[in-house]
C-alpha cells in the first residue's frame, strides 16, 4: 500500500543518487545519509529513487527492490517516494509496479521502453498506450511518464490519448525544451482533469517555472534542492527579482552538470557531493567511468561559484 495515498506529483522533487563501495556494491550507509540530507531540505514535496540519477540501468531487480526498501525505511515516513520503472517489456514494467506498490511507494516514474525510445515506436501511439495500460492494470499508483525529447518519446497526440484513457497517469517529467516544452505545459496542464508537467533540466528551470510548469523532478536536486525550492517559491509568489537572483546561484551548477556528454551528469553530481562532504566517494558502475582530476576541478569551481556549502544555507542568504 502507498504510504501517501492519492499523492499528486508537483513542486520540488529531487531524484537522489546512489552511493557505491570500491567493489561496486551498494554503500547503504552512505546512501541513507544522502537520502536523509535531501529529505531534510524544507519545502520538497517528494523524493525519487531508482531513476537515472541512481544508475537504475546498472542495478539488478533485487537491488532496485532493496534501494526502495532502504529509502522507505530511512525517509518514507516523512515524504512520498516515487519509484522508477525501468523495463523494456510492458509485463516486466507491470511486475515492477506491483512490487513498488506492495513495498510502499506512493507514485511511479515510468521510463519509455527501448522499442519506443530507440526504434521509432513513438510513431505508433498504440504502443505507448499499450505500455501504460498494461502497467495501469497492475497498480492503482499514480504514474509519471518520462517524456524524452520528442524524437525518442511520445508525440502530443499520444499524450492526449494517454491522459484521456489512463486515469492514473497524472504527470510527465519533460526532458524537452523550447517550443515543444511550452506546448506541453500549456496543453497538457489544460486537460479536463488534473495533470502536471514537471520540468527537469536546471538549464531551463526558471523559464519552465515562469511558463507555468507545476513542478520539477531533477537529479540536480540531490545537490541543490534548497535552491530549487527557493526558486519555485519565488516564482509562485511572483517575485521575479528574487527568482533571478536564485537562478544566478543555480546557473554555474547547471552549466557544469549538464554539459556534454550527458552520461557524465550524475558523475558530476556525485563529485559535487564529495567536495561538499555529503558523500564519501564518487564511484559509478560501468559502463560509466569516473571523472578525471581536471573534470573534478571544473565541478569544484562550479560549486564555489554557486556558493554551495554542506548545509546549503549560504546560498539562500546570497540570493535574499
Amino acid at each position: 500500500m502507498p504510504r501517501f495515498k492519492d499523492f499528486m506529483p508537483a513542486g520540488v522533487i529531487p531524484a537522489t543518487l546512489l552511493a557505491f563501495n570500491e567493489d561496486f556494491s551498494i554503500n547503504e550507509a552512505a546512501t541513507r545519509a544522502h537520502l536523509s540530507h535531501v529529505a531534510n531540505v524544507r519545502g520538497i514535496s517528494a523524493i525519487t529513487v531508482n531513476g537515472h540519477a541512481s544508475e537504475v540501468h546498472a542495478c539488478s531487480d533485487d537491488e532496485q527492490q532493496r534501494i526502495l526498501d532502504v529509502s522507505l525505511d530511512e525517509v518514507g515516513d516523512r515524504l512520498p517516494l516515487i519509484n522508477g520503472v525501468w523495463a523494456d517489456g510492458s509485463h516486466e514494467a507491470a511486475r515492477i509496479a506491483k512490487w513498488s506498490e506492495a513495498a510502499g511507494a506512493s507514485c511511479l516514474l515510468v521510463f519509455p521502453p527501448q522499442p519506443i525510445m530507440l526504434m521509432q515506436g513513438q510513431l505508433k501511439p498504440e504502443m505507448g498506450l499499450a505500455h501504460f495500460k498494461t502497467i495501469a492494470d497492475a497498480t492503482d499508483l499514480p504514474m509519471i511518464a518520462f517524456q524524452y525529447p520528442v524524437e525518442h518519446a511520445y508525440q502530443m497526440e499520444t499524450l492526449h490519448r494517454m491522459i484521456e484513457e489512463i486515469p492514473n497517469l497524472v504527470a510527465i517529467k519533460d526532458w524537452n525544451m523550447g517550443q515543444m516544452h511550452e506546448r506541453h505545459i500549456r496543453e497538457l496542464q489544460a486537460s479536463p482533469r488534473p495533470f502536471n508537467v514537471l520540468t527537469t533540466n536546471s538549464a531551463w528551470l526558471m523559464s519552465s517555472l515562469t511558463m507555468g510548469a507545476n513542478g520539477l523532478l531533477s537529479g540536480s536536486g540531490s545537490v541543490i534542492a534548497d535552491l530549487q525550492v527557493a526558486l519555485f517559491e519565488a516564482v509562485q509568489q511572483g517575485d521575479l527579482k528574487r527568482a533571478q537572483a536564485i537562478n544566478d546561484r543555480i546557473y554555474p551548477t547547471a552549466q557544469c552538470f549538464y554539459s556534454p556528454p550527458a552520461t557524465d551528469m550524475h558523475n558530476r553530481m556525485k563529485e559535487a557531493l564529495v567536495l561538499l562532504g555529503r558523500m564519501p566517494q564518487a564511484i559509478v558502475r560501468p559502463p560509466l567511468v569516473n571523472l578525471t582530476a581536471e573534470q573534478i576541478e571544473t565541478v569544484r569551481v562550479a560549486i564555489e561559484e554557486a556558493g554551495l556549502t554542506y548545509e546549503g544555507a549560504d546560498i539562500l542568504q546570497q540570493a535574499a
